[in-house]
């Protein structure tokens, strides 16, 4: 997960918990292994360092299971530097402390950690700990991506797009590389929704944004239902050309899939017609400049489409409009 937005759309629950254990004595590494079996994958640090690197390598970590008192980092420094530079992640962290060592447990609190377990390990007791802690995590994650998603299409909403675009803006002023977007709606879509019904016109909605998300392959790439009937594609590192490229082939895909068979929309499970006129923009973002730049940007070109004929991709300002209303 990142900070600003949703997580991969992949089902976490599929995949076996992940869980790092962090201790210097090997005979405390293996009873942990042992207590949690075969169903989970396994990571294992013997100390501080080790824990923070493989914190770093492996974003999708369920659980760490940290011992506190250990030569170099011990766990107290661990999960302070994992709080600090990792709020997001919201990582569980269970210590692991000697018996009747009540004031580490109390510090251990203190700095986020969720829970502790005490040696001599009683194994049924860690089984179920990581269980729970483990459980409640996914719960959490899935919560938060349907927060994240349109309930109507699956893609993004309009909030999700938002912190997406102020974060990759950031990162684009930081490296200095051009951000992409798209913004694309769909062409007289109050008729096709008034003939085919509203349950019609949500499948209209689905079909599109299925489209759109087939038309993206970079894992840094988004698509977000912006409002109604129209729709954004966030492209980081995309220059004019490859924005311009990519909606276009929408564009064309949209026609395709949607034309009916024959020329007879009646005909059962034919959609009926449905176009979209998009606007491109890409920019590397000046020091003085804010994300609704890019917006304004985009959204000038899709009005340009607008009153052009609609069913078409405008990717410059050459021939704006003149101030109107388009239906």
């Amino acid at each position: 997960m990142t900070a600003w937005g949703p997580p991969d759309h992949h089902d976490l629950h599929e995949q076996p918990p992940r869980v790092l254990l962090v201790d210097d004595a090997p005979i405390n590494l293996q009873l942990l292994a042992s207590a949690l079996g075969r169903g989970y994958e396994l990571h294992v640090a013997r100390d501080g360092a080790a824990a923070l690197d493989c914190i770093r390598r492996e974003p999708d970590l369920d659980l760490v299971l940290l011992d506190i008192h250990m030569p170099g980092l011990d766990g107290f420094e661990v999960l302070t530097w994992l709080r600090e530079e990792f709020p997001e992640r919201r990582l569980p962290v269970i210590f692991v402390t000697a018996a009747g060592d009540e004031q580490a447990q109390t510090d251990g609190f203190a700095l986020g950690a969720v829970d502790y377990i005490v040696r001599p390990f009683s194994l049924p007791v860690v089984r179920a700990r990581v269980q729970t802690h483990v459980a409640l995590k996914r719960q959490t994650e899935h919560l938060e991506r349907l927060a994240w998603l349109d309930g109507l299409t699956g893609a993004a909403n309009r909030r999700s797009f938002d912190q997406r675009l102020a974060a990759e803006w950031r990162r684009a002023l930081r490296n200095r590389t051009p951000l992409g977007l798209v913004l694309f709606d769909l062409d007289h879509f109050k008729a096709y929704n008034d003939r085919h019904g509203h349950p019609g016109g949500d499948d209209c909605l689905r079909r599109i944004a299925a489209l759109g998300q087939q038309s993206i392959r970079r894992p840094g790439d988004l698509i977000a239902r912006y409002g109604g009937e129209e729709f954004a594609l966030l492209l980081p590192d995309t220059d004019l050309a490859g924005v311009h490229g990519l909606a276009e082939r929408l564009r064309r895909r949209v026609e395709t899939c949607f034309a009916c068979s024959g020329g007879d929309c009646n005909v059962r499970g034919a959609p009926g017609p449905m176009t979209l006129s998009a606007g491109c923009a890409s920019r590397v973002p000046g020091f003085n400049e804010d994300p609704m730049t890019l917006i304004l940007e985009a959204d000038r070109r899709l009005y340009a489409a607008k009153v052009a004929g609609r069913n078409r991709v405008v990717a410059t300002d050459d021939a704006l409009p003149a101030a109107g209303g388009v239906a």
